[in-house]
């Protein structure tokens, strides 16, 4: 549980509905609601909730509130909800400096982000943030093949994805990429691999984070399965798509599977464990083969809902 849940909801702290894994430990900062695009066809997130930046004034009192309680023991701050880093620099500064002043023990704070928008932000904004102590960006990239960046609605090309992960980099950001595995489904499943690993490639990023597609209610994929018109990439499939991906990376990344949707756990430091990684790939795919059980553990997988 990220900290402080139980006894901030009863000051009326305003949480973020979600957050990635790994900030599972973080103090939770809601700094925008929504999500300013909010048109992606395989995310259900914020759909019946418009996008708003919360009045400075209230971040700064949920600040308080929380310092109140975990003045000693905050160590991590996830600020949410998707891409607040759109809000003015100016702004987002000053939350900064109250929460380091607030706790004096923080090693991170982190905040989703489009790549879109750190495109657009001036080289010196970004710089400002990361030196008033934002330090790790979450971005998703999902794929980096151009006609599923399209059909997918993410609004951003692979140029862009790629201006902006170099831009962040070298403002001084850790970046966290996230990768969804089976976005392209049985048919398309070779060119997502490929893209993917062309744009990581050239961004190099911290983190490569995956993701198994497990479209939601209330998402326009759900929709499109449902109808036949998109049909879901098969377990083995999925298995090789991943293991088509890591092949073909040439970074110097930690790659993480963090993530209840996915099959199996392929985690490493690349290139190092490049060789293991895949191991533990080809034997997953032997016991799919073989073993029944296994074709079972991942359909249930599959049937996760309120990811």
């Amino acid at each position: 549980m990220a900290i402080g849940r139980l006894l901030l909801k009863q000051r009326g702290y305003d949480f973020p509905p979600y957050r990635p894994p790994s900030e599972a430990n973080s103090l939770l900062l809601r700094v925008t609601r929504g999500c300013p695009w909010n048109r992606c066809t395989f995310c259900s997130m914020y759909k019946d909730m418009p996008f708003e930046r919360r009045p400075l004034e209230e971040i700064l009192e949920d600040i308080d509130a929380a310092q109140e309680l975990y003045h000693d023991v905050t160590r991590t701050v996830f600020i949410g909800d998707s891409n607040s880093i759109i809000i003015r620099a100016e702004d987002f500064i000053k939350i900064l400096q109250a929460l380091y002043r607030a706790f004096p023990h923080i090693e991170r704070v982190t905040s989703y982000a489009r790549a879109k928008t750190i495109c657009k932000k001036s080289t010196e904004d970004l710089k400002k943030l990361r030196e008033s102590g934002l330090t790790r960006l979450h971005v998703g990239l999902e794929t980096g093949d151009r006609e599923l960046l399209s059909i997918t609605q993410k609004g951003s090309t692979p140029e862009e994805m790629i201006t902006a992960g170099v831009k962040a980099k070298e403002a001084g950001f850790e970046y966290s990429l996230y990768v969804l595995l089976g976005i392209g489904g049985e048919q398309r499943w070779e060119q997502h691999a490929q893209g993917t690993a062309e744009v990581l490639n050239r961004i190099d990023p911290h983190f490569i984070r995956v993701r198994t597609v497990v479209p939601q209610p209330g998402c326009s994929l759900y929709e499109e399965i449902k109808s036949g018109a998109f049909r879901k990439a098969e377990h083995e499939t999925i298995l090789k798509e991943q293991r088509s991906l890591i092949e073909r990376l040439a970074v110097t990344s930690t790659y993480l599977s963090d993530h209840l949707s996915n099959y199996i756990p392929v985690d490493g430091r690349l290139p190092e464990d490049k060789q293991a990684m895949l191991r533990v790939i080809d034997e997953a795919l032997a016991l799919l083969a073989e073993d029944d059980s296994v074709r079972k553990k991942f359909m249930r997988k599959d049937a996760l809902r309120s990811l």
